[in-house]
């Protein structure tokens, strides 16, 4: 199943395309926001950069009659400004950072995602990256070796989890954990259980290892930090975030950059999805998107 993509409607609306304009797709993945922009392009260009080899793959399939106008790359999006300056781009109208994990990832148990079947410890976002490394860091290493106080302070503030001491406790009492479910079930047996549960109990856990296994906060805060010189005077930059940490993460750069002048907030408050698409795509559910322009 391909990933459905979030907010698609705004932001095409707030991208404002110019059919020969230059575009950055800095999160590509399948391919759902740039086939969107790839429609609207003349004599313009897109970057279409994803660190999922496999993702990048489904995106070329799809983006295949834009071939004029794409340029997939296979990179990590903290490395926009490399990617910009090697592939010799002019100032980009607009640039685009879709912060949520793909379908294509969650629906495929040997990436080790998802909590809803059993799979490897894994949850690299790029497999290759230090495959051969004996230091990779995978949610196996942090799972099964971390001490425990490291492992609660992890889920406490990389997830917000108000039981990550008695989660940390019970993974330690229980290792070796064998795989994702059995990683699930340990989880929701330690958590406390508070009125209706909107979430899956090991939802938290799963995100925070996510996060530091692909190093997620040191990625974002590059790109932030980089994306600002790549663009073109009235070009946007727009980016989707689905938890607390990155949310707070993006909101906090584009204020200073708002504040320090050259840059104009579009968006006081975050873009959410409405009741019809959190209906059709659940997992939008939780997105906050954030729009800046440079003048």
């Amino acid at each position: 199943m391909l990933h459905t993509p979030v907010l698609l409607g705004e932001v095409i609306e707030w991208l404002r395309i110019r059919p020969d304009g230059t575009y950055v797709d800095a999160t590509a993945g399948t391919a759902g926001h740039s086939l969107e922009i790839a429609r609207r392009l003349t004599t313009g260009k897109l970057v279409a950069m994803d660190r999922d080899a496999q993702a990048l793959e489904v995106a070329r399939e799809r983006l295949k009659q834009f071939e004029a106008q794409v340029i997939l790359v296979h990179a990590e999006f903290s490395t926009i400004g490399e990617v910009a300056s090697e592939l010799k781009l002019p100032p980009l109208d607009g640039v685009v950072a879709d912060l949520g994990v793909s379908s294509l990832e969650l629906n495929s148990p040997e990436r080790g995602f998802s909590f809803r079947a059993a799979g490897p410890l894994d949850m690299r976002m790029n497999p290759e990256l230090g495959a051969a490394a004996d230091d990779a860091l995978t949610a196996n290493e942090i799972v099964n070796h971390w001490p425990e106080k490291e492992l609660a302070n992890l889920l406490y503030q990389k997830a917000d989890e108000r039981d990550s001491r008695r989660i940390a406790r019970s993974i330690v009492r229980a290792r070796p954990i064998r795989d994702t479910a059995h990683l699930a079930t340990v989880v929701a047996g330690a958590r406390k259980a508070r009125g209706r549960q909107r979430l899956q109990p090991a939802t938290k856990t799963f995100l925070a290892l996510r996060i530091a296994v692909n190093r997620e906060e040191e990625e974002l805060g590059q790109f932030l930090s980089r994306t600002p010189a790549t663009l073109n005077f009235g070009g946007r930059w727009i980016v989707l975030s689905y938890h607390s940490l990155e949310d707070r993460l993006v909101k906090h750069e584009f204020q200073r950059l708002a504040r320090e002048g050259g840059f104009r907030l579009l968006t006081k408050k975050p873009i959410r999805p409405g009741e019809p698409e959190i209906e059709a795509n659940p997992r939008s559910r939780s997105a906050k998107m954030r729009v800046i322009e440079k003048n």
